[in-house]
């Protein structure tokens, strides 16, 4: 052991490399001792691993259309010649015209209008000897300092956490990676804080899922930062309950309306966290034909969870979503946020059975019908209608079941007369 350690004593160090002297005693275990062993062997590696060359400068960052001037410094103990060097960028040979030849250790290289870095782990500047081999390489990173975040949008689901996004600004490239952190703090007091959950609702989102402040305003900015420098948005202040959205309505239901051929009913449920608020909420429907992707809106429909939509066309397959906005929660002024919509519930209209011959009427005919119609409908009411009963939607839907399945009647009747008729000329009777 004292051996080794007149080796270590009389070896010249590098000035970074200290070697304490010290003397084992007796009372050292075997454990140690080869501790010692194994320090010593790591040592004589990291001695004998010198590199062959080195890049200067070593990993640069610049900016977009930066020049840039590189050495390659051969180790003295590697037997190699600088005019037998060559460079590459990102794997490409570097033209030889880009060289200067320093001394017989040392290449120089210099590359202009440099574009932003390929990867943002960095472009690969590289040395290789004649053969191919590589000496030595450095990193460039090359890009632009991040510009400030912008639109962020925030929304929380049932006043329990709060989620945000944003915008990187500018053209959203700066070639280098760049690292987003979302903070926020209650405007009074408080400290600042960061967001820990990141990309949960997408790029540039951050999720906070607990231990919010109810009533009390938030201050939220997003800062940006790579390594040519450093951006943040503007502060943008909210209360959580201005924000606040729901889960879609549930339990969807989408049934006909007797035979109405061009009507369809609509129920759901609301969600049910906003039960335990104070709140108004108001929905919207929208519906589509089976076959085609474009929807229609219903906007009117208030705080109720019942609607009827009319107008559609008979024999059809629609499908039917429902979403919800809290207004008012806990006495909040501002509107809140459209939830997500509701799952397609499906359902058809009823085929119109009526003969399907067109008849394409004048303009008189046109209003003797109606007259007629109106004439069938007060008839009908002064049948069937008993008391008091108000002239309403619901009764004249009434009167349209019963006018079909008349038409249904008359119609079935003269099929079954055309039949007898037939049987009667029938050749053999």
């Amino acid at each position: 052991m004292r051996l080794f350690l007149k080796h270590l004593s009389d070896r010249r160090f590098p000035p970074s490399i200290k070697v304490i002297n010290f003397e084992l005693t007796s009372s050292e275990s075997m454990m140690s001792s080869l501790l010692f062993l194994l320090s010593f062997c790591l040592m004589k590696l990291i001695l004998c691993s010198a590199p062959l060359a080195v890049v200067v400068p070593q990993d640069p960052i610049l900016t977009i259309g930066s020049s840039l001037t590189a050495t390659c410094i051969i180790n003295s103990e590697v037997n190699v010649d600088s005019h037998e060097l060559y460079w590459t960028l990102n794997g490409q040979k570097l033209p030889s015209e880009l060289y200067t030849l320093v001394n017989s250790s040392a290449l120089r290289v210099m590359v202009h209008g440099l574009n932003g870095s390929r990867q943002q782990s960095g472009d690969n500047l590289v040395c290789h000897r004649v053969d191919g081999r590589i000496l030595a390489g450095s990193c460039l990173y090359v890009g632009l300092p991040p510009e400030k975040p912008t639109n962020i949008t925030c929304w929380s689901k049932n006043t329990k956490d709060l989620t945000c996004k944003w915008s990187p600004g500018g053209e959203g490239e700066s070639f280098l990676r760049t690292k987003y952190t979302l903070k926020f703090k209650l405007r009074w007091y408080g400290k600042e804080n960061e967001c820990q959950e990141m990309g949960t609702a997408g790029l540039n989102s951050c999720y906070i899922p607990k231990d919010l402040a109810l009533f009390t305003p938030y201050e939220i900015w997003v800062e940006a930062s790579n390594k040519l420098g450093s951006a943040a948005s503007d502060i943008i202040s909210l209360d959580i309950l201005d924000v606040v959205t729901t889960d879609a309505p549930f339990d969807v239901h989408v049934n006909r309306v007797g035979d109405l051929e061009d009507q369809l009913s609509v129920r759901w449920s609301s969600p049910p966290a906003l039960k335990d608020f104070l709140f108004q909420a108001k929905y919207q429907i929208r519906y589509r034909v089976e076959d085609s992707t474009e929807w229609k809106v219903v906007d009117d429909i208030g705080n109720q969870t019942l609607c009827r939509l009319a107008g559609l066309r008979p024999g059809t397959v629609y499908f039917v979503q429902v979403r919800c906005n809290p207004v008012g929660i806990y006495g909040s002024r501002k509107a809140g946020i459209w939830s997500e919509w509701s799952v397609p519930t499906a359902a058809s209209t009823p085929r119109n059975e009526r003969s399907s011959g067109t008849c394409y009427q004048k303009s008189g005919e046109s209003g003797s019908n109606l007259r007629r119609e109106l004439k069938q409908f007060f008839g009908w009411v002064k049948k069937h209608a008993y008391g008091c009963t108000a002239l309403n939607i619901k009764l004249y839907d009434q009167w349209r079941v019963w006018l079909q399945k008349s038409h249904k009647t008359r119609n079935q009747n003269q099929e079954v007369a055309v039949f007898i008729g037939l049987q009667e000329d029938s050749p053999g009777r």
